[in-house]
């Protein structure tokens, strides 16, 4: 199956040349605007193909539709992938490479150089003999997630080409700002019209996930007051001295350094500001709802304590719920994740049920009507310039996509 490996390379590539990269700061829909860039091209690819009713939303949303060729009843699939990419890395002018993993480091980059150490990301070393396409040090790969629509519309391909293999209805659709926490913010559920689907969103091989943080997104402002440093005694309040504090008073074990599997964290990711005022943008995660309403308590209290200390309104602690754990939502309906773990075992891959770290569409999707577990593209550390993706583990996720759509059919 999908012995014609290097179309779905070509795919991924192709892909990766648009620079999609989201921005959480910004108020358009979707963020970034050149993401419509992308989306213009995969609408073109699908008529191409031979979906139906293939559309671009005014929000960004690309989905699209392709008609089942048995008689009887099958439940409709979906499967979904989104277009942007991290906020944390540069997504312009990326530069894939593509070489046989011969063991070791991998230099990325002869200037610097950028180096992939083997002993700080021991992920790569089963890879011995593959092909992975890797960055070359100075932007993100792009893996996540356009390797997922690389694996959705290669299995799509291979459907319509092999008319003997049978299936129900199919619904794909291609997402905008997943990665700023507004993927689904206007999709449209009904007008998908699949009774549930699958995010194709995973890292390595033999990924199926249905449980992920529950999410809240905080930004703190903290009000100083500046005075000229030669007369400011009892009187300057500076704020950056305050953030400093603040965040000395955050469990030192909970943060994502020290975090693995199901534990949660707190996680500063941007201070700036000076005397006057500072700015703290940081993300509380957690799995088990309890803990993470806790999370979330413990920093109000660190909020009021500090403006007892230093005078009211001095810290302001604005806390946002981003997206839930889809496990309450999937475990009425474990079936779905039975039939991924299925169609992995009929393709020779072992399933590896694994809590997401995160977020994906399919989280706030379970939410919104739509019950849709995760399933692995094959990549490596996303978000930063040591993502890479083996070649195998792609072409292993579109053919599980494509195993799903028949094994659907085959059950009466």
């Amino acid at each position: 199956m999908f012995a014609n490996k290097e179309k779905i390379v070509e795919r991924f590539l192709k892909y990766v040349s648009f620079d999609t990269q989201a921005d959480g700061k910004s108020a358009t829909v979707p963020s970034t605007l050149k993401q419509l860039d992308l989306a213009r091209f995969l609408v073109d690819e699908m008529i191409n193909l031979g979906l139906e009713d293939v559309k671009l939303s005014e929000f960004g949303v690309v989905t699209g539709k392709l008609k089942g060729n048995v008689s009887h009843s099958v439940p409709t699939i979906g499967f979904l992938a989104h277009m942007d990419t991290s906020p944390d890395m540069s997504d312009t002018d990326t530069k894939p490479k593509r070489m046989v993993y011969q063991g070791g480091d991998v230099e990325l980059n002869s200037e610097g150089p950028i180096i992939l150490s083997a002993k700080e990301f021991p992920e790569i070393l089963p890879y011995v003999g593959q092909e992975i396409i890797f960055t070359d040090g100075t932007t993100l790969l792009g893996a996540d997630d356009k390797a997922g629509i690389a694996a959705i519309l290669s299995a799509v391909e291979y459907l319509i080409a092999h008319p003997e293999m049978p299936r129900g209805d199919l619904c794909f659709g291609f997402t905008p700002d997943e990665e700023v926490g507004r993927g689904v913010n206007y999709f449209d559920v009904p007008d998908f019209g699949a009774d549930f689907a699958y995010t194709i969103d995973g890292g390595p091989v033999g990924a199926i996930e249905y449980e992920n943080f529950n999410a809240a997104n905080v930004v703190i402002t903290i009000q100083g007051r500046n005075v000229h440093p030669g007369s400011s005694k009892n009187k300057m309040i500076n704020s950056l001295s305050i953030a400093t504090e603040l965040q000395k008073m955050l469990p030192e074990a909970q943060k994502p350094e020290y975090t693995e599997e199901y534990e949660g964290f707190f996680h500063v990711n941007s201070i700036h500001g000076n005397v006057e005022q500072t700015k703290m943008e940081m993300l509380i995660r957690d799995h088990d709802r309890v803990k993470f309403e806790a999370k979330k308590a413990y920093l109000k209290e660190v909020e009021s304590f500090l403006n007892k200390k230093y005078g009211a309104e001095i810290v302001s602690a604005d806390i946002k719920d981003m997206y839930f754990n889809m496990r309450e939502k999937i475990e009425p309906m474990m079936y779905i994740v039975d039939l991924a773990k299925e169609a992995m075992g009929n393709l020779g891959i072992t399933p590896r049920t694994t809590p997401v770290r995160g977020g994906t569409d399919g989280s706030r999707l379970s939410f919104m009507g739509l019950p849709c577990p995760n399933i692995f593209t094959g990549g490596h550390n996303f978000h930063g310039k040591f993502e890479f993706l083996p070649i195998e583990s792609l072409v292993k996720s579109a053919a599980v996509v494509a195993e799903i759509a028949t094994l659907v059919a085959k059950k009466k």
